[in-house]
């Protein structure tokens, strides 16, 4: 093993090759940089106490306490061998902890009434006591005093030997520390291998260069590097130790704010077609028609839009609002001005039901404006044109002609809009729905069907709330305008919980608070977490493993098929009620959601297809089974189905949930508030940032291991700024070089290329 390391040395020069197989294998770091960027779980502080309270089954603890009281006795093995149990007390400042070994002949000599010693251990509850069976545990300081070897047992025996090596070269015992860092363990690491591997990086490490100026260094306040790296692990105070974790936390936020810094750059130096708004148009026609204003909020941020749409610079905005807060037709009269310019747009939605539903819905918008082409079209119309991969050959090829030809000004579609095979004649601006399903590379790839070089103008939209932070991490390329206040006529949603494990009559009432609102010309949804009794997984959003619910009583999830079978013949027998999942072929979906919107069916019973987009202006109730395996954010958003049309709206979640959990704490907060952005940080807080957004985002956000987009937007927000006066003087990080190896080094993240592409 090597004597002498930088961040970049592999571990397995610098530890033992299986402890670092073993590391690599359990957290993927590969160097003594990617191990000393894993910083401790919490310290232990001599001295310091446990809540009993707080303590709880199964957990990891280490205790530092002095052995009050030993017994031993024998008993017999099943296989007949006599065997002595250890028994001790062992008091850690005013909390009492019983220490069982079932093998404990050896033991008992090390630990005599007296000891003083640290003990690691998983903790089981009994009654009043709190008990550790076969925990490791080390010897601080025996009876006889503190001199003499340190004698331990498992991975504690191993790092007395590491501190016993550095008490021989002059340094501070490990044991005497004021803090001790504790690690999550994984797998076949403990926190006690993790400790020995740390500090055998440390005293092996050489001074680290700074990626950062002094400048910088200075303005944030920041710890230097090598400092950061060594007092993140072995503080000599709680301020070392949280200023350490800030600088390192730091790092990757100004990496991550590069990134997209670049991207922004690199996006903005091709250009886009201008595209000015024109008094005699399309657009003009169609905002002379409409039924109704614009909400305040609509009319600034479509001003917004339209003052970057007039550049032939190209606008990378996203446009988040309220479920029915009205980004559809601040998105349709965007496109209309694009057309105004002779240029065709496209609206992209994640799912076939969405994008048939948005071609509906703009069709009937626009009504004669939207049939260019056909007898009795106005004079300035456009055509709006569909395209999924269920379409038939003669249907696709029809499409694609109006495309390529120019005829179509509208073209909304699902990702086979991506494919090499659709060509535009002049693409100009490309609309994004629900952008959390849908990636950096598939947007690009969308971006690149440009005409002569120019790159189309980019809107993505969203219902789904994502609070500043997280849009300053994820969507940090884009300009943000947002949607607060819904259009008049727009209700708010009632939201009941229904506890179904504790209230059944309450479930018989939800049936028939559906039948009154059919019998009053209304309709209904029923959402289901699965579709048939052979599915077992939760929706995407959920949280694993539904988090209350103790023990093995939980009843299995309602499914979609059997629950419409259990409904047409019972609670509403009678009533025409439809259902739609996601493995019915498409023409059978539309035909399902064409009935219930148009009134031939009552009520639909669903899984999350409708989640997004879905517009039934007479939908008035929706019950959402297994309400509490759904996340936060996503119930806000199925609720904003229903009361669309004017008509109140009602919400009800049924749930086996126990009072008092977690869960129905989640669904009391939903209840409670309409407001999306208060809903959407509560869902980041209880369910964290990775499940919330999914996979489709960029790969630096999933490479991050330090910080954390929900607890860490004061560290973003300056780090963002810094990123901007960085790229401002250095695009390309020329004079920055171990800045610019750190944003190469975001695990995953083809985007880090913008940044070299200068």
């Amino acid at each position: 093993m090597t004597a002498f390391a930088t961040t970049d040395t592999p571990l397995s020069e610098v530890l033992d090759a299986g402890l670092a197989e073993r590391i690599t294998t359990a957290f993927g770091h590969r160097t003594v940089g990617d191990l000393l960027h894993t910083l401790p779980r919490r310290y232990r502080q001599h001295g310091q106490r446990y809540d009993r309270r707080e303590l709880v089954d199964g957990e990891r603890v280490t205790i530092i306490g002095t052995v009050a009281t030993a017994a031993t006795r024998t008993y017999t093995t099943k296989q007949g061998q006599p065997r002595e149990m250890l028994t001790l007390t062992v008091k850690d400042e005013d909390t009492t902890f019983k220490v069982v070994y079932f093998a404990g002949r050896r033991i008992k000599f090390m630990l005599p009434v007296g000891t003083v010693a640290m003990f690691d251990g998983t903790v089981s509850r009994f009654r009043q006591s709190l008990d550790l069976k076969h925990p490791e545990f080390l010897v601080l300081r025996s009876v006889a005093g503190p001199g003499g070897q340190l004698k331990g047992s498992g991975d504690l025996a191993a790092l007395a030997r590491l501190s016993a090596e550095i008490d021989a070269e002059g340094g501070p015992s490990l044991f005497d520390r004021p803090l001790l860092p504790i690690y999550s363990a994984k797998e076949s690491v403990t926190s006690w291998d993790l400790l020995g591997a740390v500090v055998t990086a440390i005293r092996a490490l050489v001074p680290v260069v700074d990626p950062l100026d002094d400048a910088v260094l200075a303005a944030a306040g920041l710890m230097g590097l090598d400092e950061a790296l060594r007092k993140a692990h072995l503080p000599s105070t709680v301020e070392d130790a949280d200023r350490a974790g800030y600088r390192l936390r730091f790092d990757e936020a100004i990496a991550l704010q590069l990134l997209l810094g670049a991207r922004r750059r690199f996006v903005a130096r091709d250009p886009a077609p201008a595209s000015p708004v024109r008094g005699d148009g399309v657009r003009a026609a169609m905002e002379a028609r409409m039924p109704f204003e614009l909400t305040a909020g609509q009319q600034t941020v479509l001003e917004e839009i339209s003052a970057d749409l007039t550049l032939d610079e190209p606008m990378n905005r996203l446009l988040q609002g309220e479920v029915g807060s009205g980004k559809t037709v601040v998105g349709l009269l965007a496109m209309l001005q694009v057309v105004d310019a002779g240029r065709q747009c496209v609206m992209l939605a994640p799912t076939e039901v969405l994008a048939t539903q948005h071609h509906r819905s703009l069709t009937a918008m626009l009504g004669d404006l939207g049939e260019r082409g056909r007898l009795g079209a106005a004079d300035q119309a456009t055509r709006v044109v569909l395209l999924t991969g269920s379409m038939s050959t003669a249907e696709r090829r029809a499409a694609l002609l109006d495309i390529v030809t120019g005829e179509a000004g509208i073209v909304v579609g699902t990702h086979a809009l991506i494919q090499d095979s659709v060509d535009f004649f002049d693409l100009g601006l490309v609309v994004v729905d629900e952008q959390h399903r849908f990636g950096v590379r598939q947007r690009d790839r969308l971006r690149a069907k440009g005409r002569d070089g120019m790159v189309p103008h980019l809107l993505v939209m969203t219902a789904t709330p994502i609070p500043r932070t997280i849009a300053m991490t994820v969507f940090g390329d884009l300009e943000v305008s947002e949607l607060g206040e819904l259009p008049g006529g727009r209700r708010p949603i009632s939201t009941s919980v229904v506890p179904a494990r504790d209230r059944p009559r309450w479930v018989e009432r939800t049936w028939e608070r559906v039948r009154e609102e059919v019998g009053a010309g209304h309709r209904a949804y029923v959402v289901c977490a699965r579709i048939d009794a052979e599915t077992t997984d939760a929706p995407d959003g959920a949280p694993k493993g539904g988090d209350d619910d103790r023990g093995g009583d939980r009843p299995p999830l309602v499914a979609a098929v059997e629950l419409h079978q259990y409904l047409s013949t019972g609670p509403l027998a009678g009533l025409r009620i439809g259902l739609m999942h996601g493995r019915l072929p498409p023409e059978e979906k539309d035909a399902t959601m064409t009935a219930f919107a148009s009134g031939d069916l009552d009520v639909l019973v669903s899984t999350t297809v409708i989640e997004v987009g879905v517009d039934v202006p007479e939908a008035t109730v929706m019950v959402v089974m297994d309400a509490d395996r759904f996340g936060v954010s996503q119930l806000h958003q199925l609720r904003g189905r229903v009361g669309r049309g004017g008509l109140p709206g009602l919400c009800l979640l049924v749930t086996n949930s126990r009072e008092g959990g977690k869960a129905m704490e989640r669904l009391n907060a939903v209840a409670a508030t309409t407001d999306g952005f208060l809903l959407a940080q509560l869902d980041l807080v209880q369910r964290r940032e990775g499940d919330v957004l999914g996979d489709a985002q960029s790969g630096a956000l999933a490479s991050l291991r330090l910080l954390s987009v929900v607890e860490d937007g004061e560290v973003i927000e300056i780090a963002r700024r810094h990123a901007e006066e960085i790229l401002d003087s250095d695009p390309g990080l020329d004079t920055h070089p171990a800045l610019a190896e750190r944003v190469r080094r975001l695990s995953g993240s083809d985007e880090s290329d913008y940044l070299f592409k200068y």
